[in-house]
């Protein structure tokens, strides 16, 4: 059926690349005006370009908190409303603890935990008050499943996981629902500092996945009846034992 989600708008964080890009292209080809959310100005503009007049860019540096909490009104003022918030932006680190960088360490979690949370504090009071809208975060299969090569982005994860299970049940009579898409690997930028040779044996045996399949999880949620919640969707490879 087309036109799932017209006279929507959403807002989505990381959108100028990856599976942040791949949900705003799914979701203006169902009829939704996205705001395009990220810091790369030349390459934000270029994708709202290319995806048409229903794509507008925001800039914004989401490790920048003034920025960050003065997001609502910038967005009000771009699309006149908000139905839907997806804090999609993160960061990757992997490797061992002992050989790690906790400065390394400290943006990544700044950028998939503080930004992502200080994110969805600035937009939940409009939808609360106009009693609907839909919060997602894109989370990952390490939010539920501890990965032995990445404990700090594991540890970021979980605590995603642990802010929408317990901010669902705060917003639910409000009319607004709080879900994660939790996908396994996928083949974004985020995985650029993985050994080569791990990569050409992930994509040979087909254990990665691509953007697009996560963005049609996501119209899933989106587009359930509003009595349903889908609090959690993992998405896997088919060729990934967990």
């Amino acid at each position: 059926m087309p036109d799932l989600m017209k006279d929507k708008v959403v807002a989505i964080t990381g959108a100028a690349s990856g599976i942040g890009l791949a949900c705003a292209k799914a979701l203006v080809a169902e009829g939704a005006t996205v705001m395009l959310i990220d810091r790369a100005q030349d390459r934000l503009e270029a994708c709202a370009a290319d995806l048409g007049p229903r794509a507008l860019p925001l800039v914004c540096d989401l490790l920048d908190g003034a920025q960050v909490s003065g997001l609502l009104p910038r967005i009000l003022d771009l699309a006149g409303r908000l139905d839907v918030f997806h804090a999609n932006a993160g960061a990757y680190v992997g490797g061992p603890v002992a050989e790690g960088d906790p400065d390394v360490w400290d943006r990544m979690l700044n950028l998939n935990i503080n930004a992502a949370f200080r994110s969805v504090h600035a937009v939940l009071p409009h939808m609360i008050a106009q009693r609907s809208g839909d919060i997602l975060f894109t989370s990952s299969i390490a939010g539920v499943v501890p990965v032995v090569w990445e404990p700090i982005y594991t540890a970021s994860k979980f605590a995603v996981q642990a802010f929408v299970h317990s901010t669902r049940r705060q917003v639910a009579p409000h009319g607004v629902r709080v879900g994660a898409v939790l996908p396994g690997p996928v083949v974004t930028a985020l995985l650029d500092d993985w050994p080569k040779a791990k990569m050409e044996e992930a994509l040979a045996n087909g254990s990665l996945m691509q953007p697009e399949e996560v963005a049609a999880a996501v119209l899933f949620m989106l587009t359930r009846p509003r009595g349903v919640v889908v609090r959690d969707l993992v998405l896997l490879p088919n060729a990934v034992d967990l």
